[in-house]
């Protein structure tokens, strides 16, 4: 690990004006915000992050959940994750956001991981991660090792010939599917980003991954109030019952009402190089019949766009899988 400056901030303009300030003095040098560290330090003793300084943030009053007068949640970026999944209000009106979160990682990393952190958290490539490798999103230009190479966890949807890596997180799968929008502090002030444009696709620039600036710092999450009538389940595919990263996930929001679907909310994880929506699926769902046959029949067309890597084919069934159920858990035709 590099030497690096840490500073302790106080309040929240304190914490932007250190950021953007060591920004602009060292010339574009990384400077990164620090609060649960899950990640961060993992990235730094792997000399994958390099920051010259850190910023702690844990003393800045956004560790919250608070109930928006229009029905809805806002969620401070330094709530834990295992608070926001025992919220009682979470796990009574945003079920999917709660089951997400607690099946990512473990208790102990849980009590410690905050909201901002994991909606940041980058990439468990392992190429990303060993730096004897080329990788595109650690050293742009650079070559992505994971193409040619053990590609079997990686993504199926929104590849480029430049990185192939997934989103890990759990939590930003729900988030995609619940319509969230992220709060967002910088030297140019604030602004409110919908949770669909946050993370960038990888393009040919890998590197890049959300539409955060430098001296950016996420201070809330939006949810909008639970829509009436509504059930939704998260269901995660992965090689061993815990502490392990997705091989496919499905977040569904579901409304039924006569026995057909009425709005649907569909998004994946494991298999996009971000929190991948499916809105072709959702709209082959609406005011059709709850039955198998048109469950089966959106999950294939959710994968329709799935471009396999030499290891991974079988995520396309894995996915189709995985949502069909998840769809029969919300509609009540599987038991949990």
């Amino acid at each position: 690990m590099e030497r690096f400056q840490y500073t302790r901030a106080r309040t929240i303009p304190e914490a932007i004006g250190i950021g953007a300030q060591a920004t602009t003095a060292q010339q574009g040098a990384p400077v990164r915000f620090l609060a649960g560290g899950t990640t961060l330090v993992d990235l730094m003793k792997l000399n994958v992050e390099h920051p010259t300084r850190l910023v702690d943030i844990n003393h800045l009053a956004l560790n919250a959940i608070e109930h928006m007068p229009d029905g809805g949640l806002r969620i401070g970026a330094l709530v834990r994750n295992a608070a926001l999944a025992h919220d009682a209000t979470v796990m009574k009106d945003y079920r999917v956001l709660s089951e997400a979160l607690l099946s990512g990682a473990s208790a102990q990393l849980r009590n410690v991981a905050t909201t901002g952190g994991n909606l940041l958290q980058r990439t468990r490539c392992m190429y990303f991660r060993n730096t004897a490798m080329a990788c595109n999103k650690r050293e742009p230009g650079s070559g992505c090792s994971a193409i040619a190479g053990d590609n079997r966890s990686l993504a199926i949807l929104g590849t480029s010939p430049q990185c192939i890596a997934t989103n890990p997180s759990d939590m930003n799968v729900a988030l995609a599917a619940l319509d969230a929008t992220v709060q967002v502090q910088g030297s140019k002030g604030e602004r409110t980003i919908p949770f669909r444009d946050f993370h960038l696709l990888p393009g040919d620039t890998p590197h890049r991954e959300t539409v955060l600036e430098p001296g950016d710092l996420v201070t809330h999450v939006t949810l909008a109030a639970p829509r009436a009538g509504a059930t939704s389940r998260y269901l995660k595919l992965r090689d061993r019952a815990s502490y392990e990263f997705a091989l496919a996930s499905a977040a569904v929001i579901v409304e039924v009402s006569g026995g057909r679907f009425g709005n649907v909310s569909i998004a994946m994880g494991g298999i996009g190089t971000k929190p991948w929506r499916m809105t072709a699926a959702e709209q082959a769902l609406a005011g059709a019949p709850v039955d198998e046959a048109t469950i089966v029949r959106a999950a294939k067309l959710a994968l329709a766009d799935a471009k396999p890597q030499s290891e991974n084919g079988f995520k396309v069934e894995l996915a189709q899988r995985c949502l069909a159920h998840a769809l029969r858990l919300a509609t009540g035709m599987a038991a949990s």
